[in-house]
């Protein structure tokens, strides 16, 4: 009977294709901002925020300008934050997670307690390893993560549904500190169940820093150096936050305007980034990277790295899309700041590795040169095209041994402090319910009775 069923509905879906297909002619015929983007690409203002700012034009006379990126926290340029971090020979990402959520920059002694208040709230609720991820283990690590913060609406001792303050700040601090618990743990048993490995799981150590937490927990040998503990440290801090608008941010702060739980409107924000047009660009890059390695001869010679690239662009080879990933963005013209910083991240990792990796690295770096250049000569478009984060992110994370299927639950790792904020500045605000309009297209119909039909 269900393979019946299953070829009716089939039929039916193959009759009636339409019906869910809106010509795209109606989008200009009413004025619809489709996917809340204007004309020229740039989004529709939906909101104010006090949290992040990304800045990648100026409008002059009526045009977009474009000008050097600049992402701000609080104000507070990341090129700044970076640069005094390592400066000072420090891990970063706990004073960006302080700096995000209270709003300014911590003392020394507020920091500190800060830092041992998150290690602290590490550990993930009795049984709840056990009950919600070993015995329900997933192939993909993005949906246990989500799965398993669902869950813990059910641990919380006190009201789950609270959104006062004191709750939003609390389930807020924990979820930030047990991020990074659940997605090791939703690795380990990924790699057990699905992968054929050992079961190995490292119970967090309240002495490390995030990021040295993160690689301790996640390697079998719990071995990491100090180099690559630092740059996974300044990829959390790049991925902390990028705005209200981004796919994910938005989605917190609608679920978030309705007053749901902290847990269900997070939960959200994770389906919104493991979407591959959101959370996954790393992956296509080095995907795409993966085959131009394949079909180049050598690596160093730029024409034969310019025809490949004009291969892409005219679809003649990639996957179809005509896109080179990891180049381009839609704010940022002239450069991206986290790109900017992980080339010189990336370099100098390469650098530490060797020859081979060195090599590629300025692959990458001769793409990111020529891809504006192939763009022009190909599609006829002079728009600056600068390198977004994913052009180096995933290529850090390769040379760091991180497997690919942690490259997004990294990123959610990190954004999940940008997602706290955002739902904590929508519910204290005290908005109205966040609500677009659509406009039906279809014509009004009478009811015809069923034996008429």
């Amino acid at each position: 009977m269900k393979k019946d069923i299953d070829k009716y509905i089939q039929d039916v879906l193959e009759q009636h294709k339409s019906f869910n297909n809106i010509p795209s002619h109606y989008y200009t015929e009413y004025n619809v901002k489709r996917g809340l983007r204007n004309p020229d690409g740039t989004g529709v203002l939906a909101g104010l925020t006090a949290i992040g700012e990304v800045h990648g034009y100026v409008i002059d006379e009526g045009n977009k300008a474009p000008i050097e990126g600049t992402l701000r926290y609080r104000g507070i340029s990341i090129e700044d934050i970076v640069e005094n971090c390592q400066w000072e020979g420090r891990f970063g990402y706990e004073e960006v997670v302080f700096l995000l959520l209270f709003g300014y920059l911590p003392k020394k002694e507020e920091l500190e307690s800060f830092t041992a208040s998150l290690a602290k709230r590490r550990t993930l609720p009795p049984g709840f390893a056990e009950d919600m991820i070993l015995k329900a283990p997933s192939k993909n690590i993005m949906n246990k993560l989500a799965r398993s913060v669902l869950a813990l609406y059910s641990y919380d001792d006190e009201d789950p549904d609270d959104i006062s303050t004191e709750a939003l700040f609390r389930q807020s601090l924990e979820l930030i500190s047990r991020f990074p618990t659940l997605v090791a743990y939703a690795y380990a048993a990924k790699r057990h169940y699905y992968d054929g490995k050992s079961l190995v799981l490292h119970n967090p150590k309240p002495e490390l820093s995030i990021a040295e937490n993160f690689l301790y927990m996640i390697r079998p040998n719990h071995k990491y150096t100090e180099l690559e503990a630092k740059v996974l440290d300044l990829a959390l801090m790049l991925h902390a936050e990028h705005g209200g608008g981004n796919n994910s941010a938005f989605s917190i702060r609608v679920l978030s305007s309705s007053n749901t739980d902290t847990y269900s409107a997070v939960a959200a924000a994770i389906g919104s980034l493991k979407g591959p047009k959101h959370g996954g660009a790393n992956q296509k890059t080095l995907a795409q990277m993966a085959e131009i390695k394949k079909n180049l001869k050598d690596w160093t010679n730029e024409e034969q790295v310019y025809d490949y690239l004009c291969k892409i662009v005219r679809k003649e080879a990639g996957d179809g899309s005509g896109l080179i990933y990891g180049i381009g963005h839609a704010i940022y013209t002239l450069s991206d700041p986290r790109a900017v910083l992980l080339k010189g991240c990336a370099k100098e990792l390469a650098k530490e590795i060797g020859p081979e990796a060195q090599e590629e690295f300025e692959l990458y770096a001769s793409i990111e040169r020529l891809a504006p250049r192939v763009f022009a000569d190909v599609k006829n478009l002079h728009a600056p095209m600068p390198a977004n984060v994913d052009l180096y992110s995933g290529f850090i994370y390769q040379m760091l041994n991180i497997p690919e299927e942690l490259y997004t639950p990294i990123f959610a790792m990190a954004r999940i402090v940008g997602w706290c904020a955002h739902r904590i500045e929508e519910v204290l605000t005290g908005g109205k319910i966040i609500r677009p309009a659509y406009k039906s297209i279809v014509e009004r119909k009478e009811y015809t009775p069923i034996d008429e039909r």
